[in-house]
């Protein structure tokens, strides 16, 4: 029998959580008294049962984790059941089950993939995680039903398993090489740094001589808004031509005024230009070093900017693995003079790695290109390559090479060539001594190295041609004896 207590006014009636459901404050009903019975007997047959799973912080691709699965309860214990889910919750793939009936523990995963090891009853180990390892997990706890053994009543809880990857490869390329040096046009070079393996994704940016890169971003357009501009940031923003084309002026502040202000050029009338303390000058058109204050007509006249404008993008292009592969894309405006020899390194932060990872690369113009003849002793009739094996620097972006011959067209007659080898077939014996010109360029620069070919006579062709020389006497005689026999059995039987 239950014992009842008419409450207080104003009182709050509580009988082990069943008086909330009786509202009214009037005599208590013969319904009220069994409603209250029910529920004793109903939590004496199936008792307490409570999941809960300690929340994990992120881990790094190669750690162990270990799935805690703590419950309460005052029940038998039937099971527990580790699920993964994917799909967004659709399906659940059982990974590790204990069996308290028989006390014995069994994975789910195929022999070649089981990594699980149960530490003690409600706790898994996951050794070695992967990056396929990441997202939800739950944990289904069973107990037998007090009232009847052959119902089990359920509880679970879950937990989410961040894998984290840090980037494993990183590099730097310059787009849209290789690209021939122009004097008369200012160029956009593109720098682009690719970071792959990374989850999620890390941060790249760029740092000039070791300084990190003020930058503007922009959005870069797609392939619909580019069309067919080669250009492949001009729809975005202006191309900045500020800079002065390659006359090979040397940077001098000679060049501005003592408030540190860029004086005028009168580059229209360059033969009357003074400098203080100078005598006038007559540059040639033709003339490799020209003064500092002189312009060349035959080249633009841009303005020297110490401080160039950086613009900068970067996409994200989701993997199958989960991993993100970041591009950022550094443009400016070329200058020669004052990019040639600068550092230029792209660094990426991720919270898996202690420290940035860098790679980097100097901007530079090919000088003294290497070629190898091969055969080194060409003859007649020979196939000839000539390629270029090297420069005396290291070269960055990669150059364009063309090949010419000097004073005439290569052997298929075309008047040039393109590519880091040049192939010579059947050479005839009237291109000896003939010179081939390679011009290697980027647009840093350019620089041309000669070869000349020398064609040795071929023994064995020489032999060929005797034999067929001597054997055309021999035909000669042969015809006229035979000439000779028909014209005396005609004589004969006339």
């Amino acid at each position: 029998m239950v014992g009842i207590t008419q409450p207080k006014p104003g009182g709050h009636v509580n009988a082990d959580g069943v008086w909330d459901l009786l509202q009214n404050k009037g005599k208590m009903t013969v319904f009220s008294l069994y409603l209250l019975l029910c529920a004793d007997l109903l939590d004496l047959a199936v008792g307490y049962l409570t999941v809960s799973i300690e929340p994990l912080p992120p881990v790094v691709v190669g750690e162990t984790v270990t799935l805690k699965c703590n419950f309460k309860t005052d029940g038998r214990l039937r099971e527990i059941v580790w699920y993964r889910v994917t799909d967004g919750g659709t399906i659940k793939q059982k990974i590790f089950t204990y069996d308290a009936m028989f006390n014995t523990n069994y994975s789910h995963m195929e022999d070649y993939r089981r990594r699980e090891d149960l530490v003690y009853q409600s706790t898994v180990r996951l050794p070695e995680v992967r990056i396929s390892d990441n997202g939800p997990y739950e944990c289904h706890v069973g107990i037998y039903d007090r009232a009847t053994r052959e119902k089990v009543v359920l509880a679970s809880g879950n937990v989410f398993l961040t894998v984290m990857s840090p980037p494993n490869n990183i590099s730097v390329v310059a787009e849209n090489t290789p690209a021939p040096f122009s004097r008369y046009q200012a160029q956009n070079l593109t720098l682009v740094c690719t970071a792959k393996g990374g989850k999620p994704a890390p941060s790249v940016y760029f740092k000039r001589d070791g300084e990190l890169i003020e930058v503007i971003s922009y959005t870069l357009p797609s392939a619909n808004d580019q069309g067919s501009s080669s250009a492949g940031v001009r729809g975005a923003r202006p191309l900045i031509s500020r800079d002065l084309d390659d006359t090979k002026l040397q940077r001098s502040l000679s060049l501005l005024d003592p408030e540190g202000r860029s004086p005028r050029l009168y580059t229209e009338s360059p033969q009357r230009v003074h400098t203080h303390g100078q005598q006038a000058y007559e540059p040639s058109p033709a003339t490799e070093v020209i003064p500092e204050t002189v312009v060349s007509r035959e080249f633009p006249r841009w303005v020297h900017s110490t401080d160039p404008l950086y613009y900068f993008s970067h996409t994200h292009i989701p993997q199958s693995d989960g991993s993100v592969v970041v591009q950022a894309r550094l443009t400016w405006t070329l200058n020669p003079q004052l990019d040639n020899d600068a550092l230029f390194s792209c660094e990426v932060k991720h919270p898996a790695l202690s420290m940035p990872m860098q790679t980097e690369v100097t901007l530079a113009a090919p000088k003294g290109p290497k070629l190898l003849m091969s055969p080194s002793r060409a003859k007649v009739g020979d196939t000839v390559r000539i390629t270029v094996q090297g420069f005396q620097n290291e070269v960055f972006p990669e150059p364009l090479f063309t090949w010419t011959r000097v004073g005439g067209r290569l052997l298929d007659g075309s008047t040039q060539r393109e590519g880091r080898e040049l192939i010579l077939e059947r050479v005839p014996a009237e291109l000896n001594g003939s010179m081939y010109r390679c011009t290697a360029q980027n647009p840093l620069g350019s620089t041309d190295t000669h070869t000349r070919l020398i064609v040795f006579e071929n023994p064995s062709m020489m032999k060929n041609t005797q034999n067929l020389n001597n054997e055309a006497p021999r035909m000669d005689m042969l015809g006229l004896t035979w000439m000779a026999l028909v014209l005396t059995v005609t004589v004969e039987l006339t």
